[in-house]
C-alpha cells in the first residue's frame, strides 16, 4: 500500500502516506471489531445476519411499506443478495412482500408483528455492543466521526459502490 513496487500495474497510483495508512488500518480494525461483535450478538440472540437486522430496522423505522428499491438504496448490498435475504425473512414470517398498486414493477415490503418482536428482542444487546465502541467517545468525537464517515460514504457511493 505504501510502495507497490515494479510490475504491479500501480506505477501511476500515488502511495498512501504514513498518516493515511495509519488511518486506514485504524478504520479497518474498528469496523472489523464492531462488525464481528454485532454479527455474534445478532446470531446468538436472534439468528439474524447483520443485513437481515438492517432490513428489519429500516422497515420498522419506516412505519409503513417500502419498495425493494428503497430498501436496497438504504443498504450497501447487491440487489440480488437483498432479494435473497428478503425471501429468507419472508419465509420466517418477519416481513411481508406484495405487489404495488401504484407501480406494477415494484414490490412493497413491510415488517410483520413477528419481525417487530424479534427486533425488540435483539435491540437491547445490539445497543450494548454498539455502546462498547461509542461510549469512550466524547460528543465532539461523535460529531467528527459522523461527519468524516458521512463524507467517506458519499465518496464511496459516488465512485466505488455504484
Amino acid at each position: 500500500m505504501t510502495d507497490p513496487g515494479p510490475g504491479t500495474g500501480a506505477d501511476d497510483v500515488l502511495a498512501l502516506d504514513a498518516a493515511q495508512l495509519d488511518a486506514y488500518f485504524a478504520l479497518m480494525e474498528a469496523v472489523s471489531l464492531l462488525q464481528h461483535s454485532v454479527e455474534q450478538q445478532l446470531r446468538a440472540e436472534g439468528d439474524l445476519s447483520y443485513v437481515q437486522f438492517q432490513l428489519l430496522a429500516r422497515l420498522n423505522a419506516a412505519r409503513g411499506q417500502l419498495t425493494m428499491t428503497e430498501l436496497a438504496d438504504g443498504v450497501v448490498y447487491s440487489r440480488s443478495g437483498l432479494t435473497y435475504q428478503a425471501a429468507l425473512l419472508e419465509k420466517a414470517g418477519l416481513i411481508a412482500r406484495g405487489p404495488s398498486l401504484a407501480d406494477d414493477r415494484a414490490a412493497l415490503v413491510s415488517i410483520t408483528d413477528g419481525g417487530r418482536a424479534l427486533l425488540g428482542r435483539v435491540m437491547p444487546g445490539h445497543i450494548q455492543v454498539t455502546r462498547l465502541l461509542l461510549d469512550p467517545l466524547s460528543d465532539q468525537d461523535l460529531d467528527y466521526l459522523r461527519d468524516i464517515m458521512s463524507r467517506v460514504i458519499v465518496a464511496g457511493i459516488a465512485t466505488v459502490w455504484r
